[in-house]
């Protein structure tokens, strides 16, 4: 697999193409800047748009000629067959020969080179594509049709997806979005290998918010040195992208990709997906491997499906998942583990709901869903509990699991070793490498916990998020917990509890919020049934407007 590598970009002439309307143009933000600078949420008080560092026409210059018989037309008319379209409805239009694996990945390449090269719509989701994504679907194409390979509906075979830009992919640098990762060619990470090996193409890496969002302190979701600012195609410079795998959501509901996957240690799945309008599951710690990943936290580290659907949030699942003696957070889990589709009466779900939630009319209306569907809603309270040293103890991981992943897994080409050489290395160049500063790398730099006040603080993580999550769901004999968007992200992260946020609709000014099922570890079948059959009685998705 190959991938462009990124450069300073420059105000340099830029090779013209059979097709100069494609190619992105480096201009003066200064006035948009000031614009936004008036925004009322600080964290949406941009310094920049785009990265510095990315010359966004070489995400797709290598594809000029395979893309020159792709035209518009083309492109309207499979818009229908894709966007929005689940995984199994792909399948289905490939096998009946309305659709291929290569033409899907073009429309999907023609997609992200007709917005990312206009500064009206980009959302700088994306970081790199790869440079083998063409001949790979022509490989799949090939083996479905010549070699007669079987695929089932609920397959991942053929479908393009991206990875959030800290998981490792061989032939593609792996970079957390920081400037010091811009030449980290290093292996596939376990999932990948479990992607590939499951048939999925690899379409490229997803922008994030830089080092996971435990870099600077208040600055924007979505930011990274490398890949500029992400936007939220909902409210583009309006609405927030959530973070951290802030890319991967913008992406998929953009319609860039069928699917994505991100990352959580603390709501950075839910966050994302429930404000881009997605399905985001969180996963128990231990349910998919975090080798060749790069962390924040041993602890509370997880991989996780973004999609448009539960659906594909469980074929994507599916095609990871798999038995690592590597992660030592996994449990003795046989490999073939998986999630299935099917329909569960919401008759039979008991779910519990938070009255103070029910002043946001969104929430109240998807309990009202509920309850009028047959589900029995059980009022509750979380006992008083406090997450004491959250940070502290995510910042004392970090700085250990990190430096160990720049010794052990990170490329050649990184010379850095440590959280302090990272610091170091921003401070030679603060506007281009940080221009919200690295308060959290400053402070991990200085942190200094032993095994055992770390330890310490593990147990009381969670002993205090178990506590205020079980309470109520084993007294009360609960499904699951009902929340909104991230807003219980940290107890359920520090009790190891999974979590599925599902969209349930809009607000007055269009940002999207998810409603958000909580259970207890390796609950994921049920959060999925209980998912599911909400998404079938609400309407709560709908493309955004501007990226139809």
């Amino acid at each position: 697999m190959a991938c462009l590598l990124l450069g300073i970009v420059t105000p340099h002439a830029l090779a013209q193409g059979p097709e100069q309307s494609f190619q992105w143009q480096p201009y003066d933000e200064s006035e948009e800047l000031r614009l936004q600078a008036e925004h009322e949420l600080p964290r949406m008080r941009f310094k920049l748009l785009n990265s510095k560092y990315l010359d966004k026409n070489l995400l797709w210059s290598s594809f000029t000629e395979e893309l020159s018989g792709f035209d518009a037309q083309q492109y309207e008319t499979l818009k229908p067959l894709i966007m929005d379209q689940d995984i199994p409805a792909l399948q289905l239009a490939v096998q009946e020969q309305r659709l291929s694996y290569e033409i899907l990945v073009k429309f999907y390449l023609y997609r992200i080179r007709l917005f990312e090269s206009d500064n009206t719509r980009s959302l700088n989701a994306i970081i790199a594509i790869n440079l083998d994504v063409i001949a790979e679907a022509r490989r799949k194409d090939r083996a479905r049709t010549v070699e007669g390979v079987a695929i089932d509906e609920n397959s991942l075979f053929g479908i393009p997806i991206l990875l959030k830009d800290n998981i490792g992919v061989r032939g593609m640098p792996t970079t957390a979005g920081a400037v010091v990762l811009q030449q980290n060619n290093t292996g596939d990470a376990f999932i990948t290998r479990r992607l590939k090996a499951n048939g999925a193409i690899i379409l490229g890496k997803a922008n994030l918010s830089e080092w996971a969002y435990l870099f600077c302190d208040g600055c924007p979701l979505g930011y990274s040195a490398l890949g500029g600012q992400t936007l939220n195609p909902y409210g583009r410079k309006q609405i927030e992208s959530g973070g951290s795998s802030s890319g991967s959501a913008a992406a998929v509901a953009a319609n860039y990709a069928a699917a994505a996957v991100g990352s959580e240690t603390s709501g950075s799945i839910l966050s994302p997906a429930s404000l881009n309008s997605l399905v985001g599951l969180k996963p128990t710690t231990g349910m998919l491997s975090r080798t060749g990943v790069i962390p924040i936290s041993s602890t509370l580290d997880t991989a996780g499906p973004i999609t448009r659907n539960v659906t594909d949030a469980v074929i994507l699942f599916n095609a990871m998942s798999g038995y690592d003696r590597q992660d030592l957070a996994m449990p003795l889990l046989s490999a073939d583990v998986e999630l299935v589709l099917r329909k569960r009466p919401l008759a039979d779900m008991r779910l519990g709901y938070f009255p103070n939630l029910v002043k946001d009319n969104l929430y109240k209306g998807a309990v009202d869903t509920l309850r009028k569907s047959g589900a029995e809603l059980i009022e509750i309270e979380m006992p008083d509990v406090v997450l004491e040293n959250f940070g502290e103890f995510l910042k004392a991981e970090m700085k250990i699991y990190l430096a160990d992943y720049l010794t052990r897994i990170a490329g050649d080409d990184v010379e850095v070793k440590t959280v302090g050489d990272v610091v170091k290395f921003n401070r030679m160049q603060r506007e281009l490498r940080m221009p919200y500063g690295q308060s959290h790398f400053n402070v991990m730099e200085s942190a200094n916990y032993n095994p055992g006040q770390i330890n310490a603080m593990r147990d009381q993580l969670r002993a205090s998020g178990t506590k205020a999550l079980s309470t109520p769901l084993r007294t009360q004999n609960l499904d699951a917990l009902l929340s909104i968007n991230n807003y219980h992200a940290a107890f359920a992260a520090s009790a190891n509890y999974p979590a599925l946020t599902v969209p349930m609709g809009y607000r007055e000014d269009g940002e999207p919020a998810g409603i958000t099922f909580i259970g207890v570890s390796f609950s994921e079948q049920e959060l999925v049934d209980i998912g599911l059959a909400f998404e079938n009685v609400s309407a709560g998705r709908s493309m955004p407007a501007d990226y139809q």
